[in-house]
């Protein structure tokens, strides 16, 4: 759990460096920049989502992941919690929408191999070395985003918190279903939502991202029938 903490931290003081940059940066500078964000975020699912080895295990796993996320509402769910910590937290000329700074940076930070991987090899092998990697990357983009969108940003660091810790705490049951093979099917229907994610941080579409997370985990059980 000692990386998964230092990730939790790193995205808070991040987010605290972001507050005090984003004084500064006149708001349509922020927005263009949360337009350029948005293009790489697309760049980096494009380039993610080649990694992919059978193109039927994508097909199943968005299908019932979009399945179980409806069942289960979850973006619904996000944004209910997202806007009672905007009614807490936000304060009167704040800039930007604090829920969806926390949605947008918890699916960003959530999704993607690295998220899963990291903290399953801490917990194995006691090497922290992957999950410190995502920790600098986080907090580069928390001081990125957090000037960009506000103090949402920083509440995604709770998401981490409980997202990684439960692959953290579980290593030891889920290691048997992570081959090469669900490895490179996880990240590739990680990355597919990042093209979605970006995509409606551009204003182009709705999606309910969230509701589509739980195709993340389907690979795992999809790649033990599937060869």
């Amino acid at each position: 759990m000692f990386g998964v903490l230092v990730n939790s931290v790193g995205v808070a003081v991040g987010c605290g460096i972001g507050l005090l940059l984003g004084k500064a940066v006149p708001e349509r500078v922020g927005k263009l920049i949360m337009q350029g964000l948005a293009l790489v975020i697309m760049y980096l699912g494009i380039s993610g989502a080649l990694n992919g080895q059978n193109a039927l295990v994508l097909i199943l796993s968005l299908v019932l992941g979009a399945v179980a996320g409806e069942l289960l509402d979850l973006d619904a769910k996000l944004h209910s919690f997202a806007d009672r910590l905007e009614r807490r937290f936000k304060k009167d000329g704040q800039q930007g929408s604090l829920a969806e700074a926390f949605i947008t940076t918890t699916i960003i930070m959530c999704t993607g191999a690295l998220a899963v991987i990291g903290p399953l090899q801490a917990a194995l092998t006691g090497d922290n070395s992957l999950i410190f990697t995502k920790s600098t990357i986080d907090f580069i983009a928390a001081i990125i985003f957090s000037s960009a969108m506000g103090i949402g940003v920083g509440f995604t660091a709770f998401s981490l918190l409980i997202y990684q810790g439960f692959f953290a705490l579980a290593g030891g049951l889920l290691a048997p279903l992570l081959s090469d093979y669900a490895i490179a099917e996880i990240t590739c229907a990680g990355s597919v939502l990042l093209i979605g994610m970006g995509l409606n941080m551009l204003g182009l579409t709705k999606l309910k991202i969230m509701n589509l997370l739980p195709s993340v985990f389907m690979p795992m059980l999809l790649c033990l029938i599937i060869k």
